[in-house]
Parts: C-alpha cells; structure tokens; sequence
C-alpha cells in the first residue's frame, strides 16, 4: 500500500485538498492566500476499496453514513457520529457486532467503501425496468459537410455502434438546414421525422410531431390503448430507440445512405446548420421516451450553427465568427443569446437526467463557447479537433465505447452529497456538475461556481471526472478556545450513480484533517501545503473569474496573490531580497504561477473562444496531475550519453543532439535537435553500425504512445525539427531566458525565442523583491 501511495497521490480516496491541516478561524484562513478547497475525483477506480452488498447506516440528525471515525460502543451497540455527536442504535442485523467482529466500514484503512444498492431502491415506481438499465446513446450527426469529412464521421459512427454493448439503445438524428429523426423500429422502409430549422420548438411540440404526447398517440398506432399506464413512453422506445443488436444493419444501411445536406448554398454564405434545432429534439426525445435512465446525447458537429435557437453567426461570410475580442467589446450579437438558450437546454438535460457530449471537428469555429454550460452542467464529454478524420477525433471517439482497460468507465445518474464538521461552510464546486439547491447549516452566504447547496446533480461521470469542493469557515470566534473542540475536522463525500452494467451503486469517502491554530505557530500549516493542487486551484478559480466577473484582471490578481503568499510564508529580512527563502513546500508553486500566466487559460490572445472553452472545460474536469500538466508542461530529453531524464522547461534545454518530448496535455511533441534531424534526414537510422541512434529516435515515440493511450481527450502529436515551422509548439511553453535581447551570451547550437515575455529568472527577481516590501 505505501508503495501504491508514492506514487498515487489521491490515495484511495481520490481527494486532494490545497491545505492539509486548517486555520481555526474565518480571520486565519483568509490570511492563507490560498483558499481551502479540495478536489475528489468521486469515482476513481482504486484496487483497496471494498464493495458492499447492502445499504450504509444513516446517522438519524444529519445523515452521515457510518464510517471509520465514528466511536463505537460495543456493549450498549451504540455509535456515535463523528459530524454531529449524536447516539445511534445499530440495528438488529448488526448484533454481532464485537471489537475482534467489526463491518467493513469500520476498518480504519477502508476510508473509501461502496455499497452496491439492492434492486428494490432503484426505481420502484418503474414497472419495466429493461430499457432503463440499459445505456442510451442518441447520435445527432451534421450533415452540413463535405462529402470527405462526413464519410469520416460515418464510419467512426459504424465502428462505434459495432462496439457498444448488445442491450445498449441507440437512436439517431441528423440535421443540416432541417433535423430528421430516424424511426429505426420499422426497418422495411426508413421512416423520417422533419423538423425545421429555424424557429425553436418545445418539448411539447416535438412529442407532438414525433406521435408521443397523449394525443399524437393514434398517429403511432392506433391500436393501442391510452389506459395501459407507461405504454405511450416505451411506444417511443420501440420506435426511435432500439438496442445495437436490433439494429445496427438498419443504422449502418441508413448512414451508407447519408448525403451531405441537399440544400443550396448562395455564393459566399455559409451553409444553413439548426444545431440548437436538433439537440432541442433529441432532448425532448429522450425526455419523452426514457427520462430519469443512463442517456446520452452524442453530438458530431462540423460547422457553426447559423439557423434557429443556438445560431452563432450569420450565413454571410463576410462576417467573420466571434473573436475574444468581439466578446470583451460586446460586439458579437448572436452570443448571449445561444448562451441563454443552451442553458436553457442543460436545466431541462438535468431535470431528465440526461448527457450532452459533443465531438466538434472543423477549422473554423463551431460553437463549442456558447454549448459549454449544457456540457457542464451535464457532466458530457468534448472534444474539439481539425477534421473527423484526424486521430485525435477517430481515437477519443473510439474510447467511449471501448471495454476493459481502455474503458472510461461511463457512469450515469450521479449525485454528490457532503457532510462536513460543524463550522465548516460550503462555498460551492468548479466542474461537470449542477446545483441542487439543497439548503443546510453548512452552506456558506459567498458563492463559488456551483454554489448554495450541499448536494449536486452528475448526469454523466466517469473515471477522471474530479470535482473542485471550495470551503469556507464560519467567523465564530468561540473556535479559539482549544480544548472545547475536537481537534480532527471530518469531510464526508457521498456518491450515488448508475455503473455502466445499470447496478446503483454509493460511494462514501471520508475523510478527517487536523485543526491547528496557526495564529500561534504556522509551521504545521506549512508543512500541510499541497502546491501542486493549490496550483490547480488557482487555475480553476482564475478561470472562473475571467468569465464570471466583468474587466478582471487575471495577471495582476494572480501576481498580487502570490506576492502575499510570498510575505507570510518566506522567510527573509524585511527590505533585503537577497535574503528571501522559501521552505520546500512552497518552493515549486511561483514557478507554476509563472506557467499559468503564460497559459492558454490566462492569455487568450491566441486562441478562439471555442478553444479557450475547451481548455477550461477539460482544466476543471480533470484530476490534479493532469491539470498539473496543463498548466506547467512536462520536457523529457533523450540524448546518446544518457537515459532519458526530466529537463528544465526552458529554451537552454534545446541542444543540436538532443531530442526533447513535450506533454502539454493537450499535445505531445517530439522535438528533433539539428544534429539529430540531419542524422536522420540522411538515413543513419537505416544502416546496421547505427543502432544505438535507431533506438534513439524510436525511444520518445514509444513514450509518447504510452502517454497517449491512457488520456482522453486523446493528445495531437506533433513531430517537428529544430528551425522548422512546427517548432513553435515547443518554443511557445519553454520559460524565455533566452530571447533576441542576450543573444550575445547564448551558447553555440542552443536556440533563442524572440519575444519581450520576461523570463523565470526575472519573474522570481520581482517576485523576492516585492515580497520583503515593508
């Protein structure tokens, strides 16, 4: 287990928290800098935690499941609640409860358990519960693209419906100037349900067009009798939705089929695409046919949406697609607008409990900026490439439907619940989930992301979903006096979902930290600090308030944040830089404020807004690792006289006979030195008396796949040469300490970047120097 620990550092809870011990007081903590927050991945699969095949016991005041830390007394077979002290009676099944006899929930190091719930808590009020155990996938594929690309789309689509599970429903619509709804349950002849594209439509009027409200029911079928209870519903299930084994000759036949969209297109318009239109009906689809169950909404789209609900930009192309700066100046019309409409979509997503993932594959942008809200607040995935055809479409595609290893393990129908120790507040969490507004003591009056509540929706969650928990404290003073309180404070995570095989399953993970007073010594607080996760924390919040707060400043608030984390944990002489030190705990975290201010989350400048939406979104989805990575990239050098070993992100790392691999997450780069690329341009490689270089430059790429294979998104890769074009994906995350201005003291063979960015070096001169300000 301790080995497992090295090198796992959620352990088997997956929670992670900025500050390992906490101040006693409101006062305390804001003097921190950093705020207590932690971040859990809920259902992050781990070989140690135990499965138990029956429901936890409840604490009767405030719901605690029962747990390694709550006191037990064996003779009067009483427990005692860590979070609100009080006694409860064990149950009768529990009578041979004894010291040397304990349930698997006691055990001190089973601080993470599942219990697999019996059927009948699934949904007693469902009297079929088949197609509702079963996962439900609408594809809603574009047809507003070239012949090429949708040839792409259609074939991951088959390899996709090959590889989902027999029982698994599918449904399919496509749209380009109108969306079709597919019948699939009468296979003689395909049958297809038009709706416009450019007007909104209700849930009401899609059940009404598709025959499934009340009255549309004769159009179904006749025959059938309105006093059947639940008939009308599963009509709809027999006729869009079927499972993949019913259907997948009818769904393969149909997308051979497919023509691109055959209306016509004037000269210099873009093509007329009613994305906001189709995701409307597949919504009200599924919310008809199958509400409260695993469902997902697939969406492939290809271009921008410029007809109906969701447009986000005209059909002239004169008028280019919204910029950042459009959006600073409020000068993109159609914005806020599709923003309001598919938030609209996520509230009614939500109440159905249902997914919305979106695959957006174009050069231009698609929109990916205004959907964020339904993607999040549904828990979907996104993935944002060039063209269907490109690996990093094709294999992130492939994994969601993939088994065993590869597996993202999809779960449906989640919930998170806390409990935290009295004088704890809840501010609020960053990531794929919703609000339930469910009110109690420990929600706290300032909000952060998804905030007044302690309970919260995750229509869909798999095994990276992690979530960004941000804590407040109340201000009674009271908490000063030591000996009245307990020293430990508790945290308990309450995950209930549906697992991919349709078993309802509760994952409880508790977790205590220790108080410390650290107005009388703030060496145990320091020791406590996590600044890898504080890091990711600083990046999520910074996020948040680039979008949430209008004219903020990010650079300037992160700089002022650390300059004041700098003054209260360096040690140094008032006035005199040169004597600042910072202990090892805080060592690496100015290093990765530099990075994020550099990062595609702070500096906009370069990207759309659809791609800065897709770094956050995947920023506040992932766990602190990965996020790590996205922030402050990792350099690996391969070179003859060495094994490959981590290398300073910085442009003195380039070398003539070296090659570098670049992870940033969301591409990987091998970076072939001059030498090397010459080498290698003249077949060395090839020759029998050059097998250590062979090797050589076979070993990144061998890395690289490894890297590759385990993330999702899946990366671009990106092989390029020094002085070559491509070059500028490495050069642009490496720290400047060489630029155009000190030329003259660079080594021959290294490389300079040409920019006025200040370096590390400089970065940290400022930062020492602000720091011991009196």
């Amino acid at each position: 287990m301790s080995e497992m620990a090295s090198t796992d550092p959620e352990g088997i809870d997956g929670v992670r928290m900025t500050w390992n011990v906490w101040p006693r007081t409101k006062v305390e903590a804001s003097k921190c800098v950093i705020p207590l927050a932690a971040s859990i991945s809920p259902i992050r699969s781990h070989p140690d935690i135990p499965t138990l095949p029956y429901a936890p016991l409840r604490c009767k005041t405030c719901t605690a499941a029962l747990n390694a830390f709550a006191r037990v007394d064996f003779t009067a077979k009483i427990w005692i609640c860590p979070f609100c002290y009080q006694r409860n009676h064990f149950p009768p099944h529990y009578a041979a409860i004894s010291e040397t006899n304990l349930p698997c929930e006691l055990y001190p190091q089973y601080t993470t358990v599942e219990y697999t719930l019996p059927h009948s808590m699934q949904n007693p009020n469902n009297p079929n519960p088949d197609p509702r155990l079963s996962p439900v996938f609408v594809f809603v594929l574009d047809t507003c693209m070239i012949e090429e690309e949708l040839g792409y789309a259609r074939s991951e689509l088959k390899r996709a419906i090959g590889l989902l599970p027999d029982n698994a429903m599918v449904g399919l619509v496509t749209f380009g100037t109108q969306a079709h709804v597919h019948e699939l349950g009468f296979s003689d002849m395909s049958k297809v349900y038009v709706f416009r594209g450019n007007k909104e439509i209700s849930k009401d009027q899609v059940l009404e067009q598709l025959g499934l409200s009340a009255s549309g029911r004769r159009a179904a079928g006749g025959y059938q009798k309105a006093a059947v209870p639940n008939a009308f519903p599963n009509s709809g299930v027999s006729r869009f939705l079927l499972p993949a084994s019913e259907c997948e000759y009818t769904l393969n036949s149909l997308l051979d089929e497919l023509q691109p969209d055959q209306w016509p297109v004037a000269p210099r318009t873009r093509p007329s695409r009613c994305t906001g239109v189709a995701l409307s009906v597949a919504t009200g689809l599924l919310g008809a046919c199958l509400p409260g169950t695993g469902a997902r909404i697939v969406a492939l789209v290809g271009g921008p949406c410029t007809e109906g609900p969701g447009t986000i930009v005209s059909k002239d192309l004169s008028e280019p697609v919204r910029s950042h700066k459009d959006l600073d100046k409020d000068a993109a019309p159609f914005f806020k607008k599709a923003v309001k409409f598919y938030d609209g979509l996520a509230k009614q997503l939500v109440s159905q409990g249902h997914v919305l993932d979106l695959f957006a594959s174009a050069l231009d942008q698609v929109g990916v900026a205004e959907m964020k809200v339904a993607v999040e607040k549904t828990g979907g995935l996104v993935v944002l490439a060039e063209s269907f055809g490109h690996s990093v479409f094709k294999d992130s595609f492939k994994r969601i439907f993939e088994d065993g290893e590869q597996s993202l393990g999809l779960c449906f129908n989640g919930a998170l619940e806390i409990i935290c120790s009295k004088d704890i507040k809840i501010q609020g969490i960053i990531g794929p989930c919703t609000s339930l507004e469910k009110k109690g003591p420990s929600v706290s009056d300032t909000v952060v992301g998804e905030g007044n509540t302690t309970a919260w929706k995750m229509c869909g969650l798999d095994k990276s979903t992690c979530l960004t928990v941000f804590f407040d404290l109340s201000s009674s003073e009271r908490l000063n006096t030591p000996g009245t309180i307990n020293p430990q404070l508790y945290l308990q995570f309450l995950t209930s979902f549906q697992s991919p095989e349709g078993r309802s399953v509760l994952r409880v993970t508790t977790v205590t930290r220790q108080w410390v007073d650290s107005a009388v010594s703030s060496e145990e607080l320091v020791q406590g600090f996590d600044q890898e996760t504080a890091a990711v924390v600083m990046a999520r919040l910074t996020s948040l308030k680039m979008e949430m707060e209008e004219g903020f400043d990010a650079t300037r608030w992160l700089d002022r944040s650390l300059i004041r984390l700098c003054s209260k944990f360096g040690d140094y002489r008032k006035d005199d830089p040169a004597s600042f030190t910072l202990n090892p705990s805080f060592s690496l975290f100015p290093q990765f404020m530099f990075n994020l201010r550099r990062s595609q989350f702070v500096q906009v400048f370069n990207n759309s807004p659809d791609e800065t939406a897709y770094f956050r979104m995947l920023l506040n989805r992932e766990n602190i690792t990965n996020a790590a990575v996205m922030i402050q990239p990792s350099l690996i050098s391969y070179s003859f006289n060495s094994l490959p070993q981590p290398a300073l992100l910085d442009v003195a790392s380039i070398a003539a006979d070296r090659i570098l691999l670049l992870d940033t997450y969301f591409s990987v780069v091998i970076f072939h030195g001059m030498t090397i690329a010459q080498w290698r341009n003249m077949g060395y490689q090839n020759q029998p008396e050059h097998q250590a270089f062979a090797q050589l430059l076979r070993a990144p790429h061998d890395d690289a796949e490894l890297i590759i294979r385990d993330r999702f998104p899946v990366p671009r890769l990106v092989v390029c040469d020094q002085h070559g074009s491509q070059a500028r994906f490495l050069l642009a995350k490496l720290n400047p300490s060489a630029t155009y201005n000190n030329a003259n003291e660079i080594a021959a063979g290294s490389d300079i970047i040409f920019t006025d960015d200040v370096s590390l070096q400089v970065f940290i001169e400022h930062l020492q120097r602000l720091a011991v300000q009196s």
